[in-house]
């Protein structure tokens, strides 16, 4: 009864955070456009199946991936487990969090691939490209990028560093790399970058980052604990980037390889 009544409640707030949206897009098509819609039936069945879709999204995130992640990140940033012989209170070193630093990396990569937003994005950039950027290749470069920056986030940390020295230098790569990346790739990088911090990635990340501040001597769980997010949409323009320089360079001698073998 109280999953029923937790769904029932969560499809109306889903209708009601979905129908400005509707009302927005039928309001221009109608009112400035003054066209009909075509496929009236079938927009209005998609609506109703983002809705119905998303209200069962977010009870699952809810019922299992929210309480399991922050276990996690409790867990393995206990001292206990940090030393499960020494006790809680033996000293530690950035070398200690191992696990912690795995387990992020681990999370990044995986809720990445799983943002809902990212494969929405892929799908049309490859539509967009003529198939010339690939679904999975850029959702696997964002992913990658996201897990390095949550794991750097998590070092981090544990070493106690101000966050915008981390924040500063990603952004001095990102700003080279755009003189030198496929123009191609640029603008699709910087996005790639927002559409990771979505529904899956932020609550869990945010979980890691607490815990892991709340378990480290001498962390303030609003002053360091925040901020991972920061990294999970700095990273991800780096890699995408980085991943189009390989396939660019790759491309290039695949053809001067070719053209040499013609002569």
């Amino acid at each position: 009864m109280e999953m029923l009544t937790s769904l029932l409640t969560t499809l109306l707030l889903t209708a009601r955070d979905v129908i400005p949206i509707a009302v927005i897009l039928f309001g221009f098509q109608l009112g400035v456009l003054k066209r009909p819609i075509a496929n009236l039936r079938q927009v209005v069945l998609g609506f109703v199946y983002v809705i119905i879709g998303l209200s069962l999204f977010l009870v699952g995130l809810e019922l299992a991936l929210f309480p399991i992640g922050e276990s996690m990140a409790e867990q393995l940033t206990s001292p206990e487990f940090i030393h499960p012989e020494a006790g809680a209170h033996a000293p530690t070193v950035w070398q200690d969090y191992l696990w912690v630093y795995i387990f992020a990396a681990a999370i990044g990569f995986s809720t990445t691939i799983a943002e809902p937003s990212l494969i929405a994005v892929a799908i049309k950039a490859n539509e967009v490209s003529a198939g010339a950027i690939g679904v999975q290749g850029l959702r696997i470069s964002v992913a990658i990028g996201v897990s390095f920056g949550i794991a750097l986030g998590c070092f981090r940390i544990v070493v106690g560093d101000p966050i915008h020295y981390y924040i500063m230098a990603g952004y001095v790569i990102v700003v080279i790399q755009t003189f030198y990346a496929p123009k191609l790739i640029v603008p699709l990088a910087y996005d790639s970058g927002g559409v990771t911090t979505s529904t899956v990635t932020v609550p869990l990340v945010a979980a890691l980052g607490l815990g892991l501040a709340t378990n480290v001597d001498g962390r303030n769980p609003l002053i360091d604990g925040f901020g991972l997010i920061a990294f999970a949409s700095l990273f991800p323009m780096i890699s995408v980037m980085g991943y189009a320089q390989i396939v660019d360079k790759l491309n290039k001698r695949r053809s001067l390889k070719e053209q040499e073998d013609a002569l």
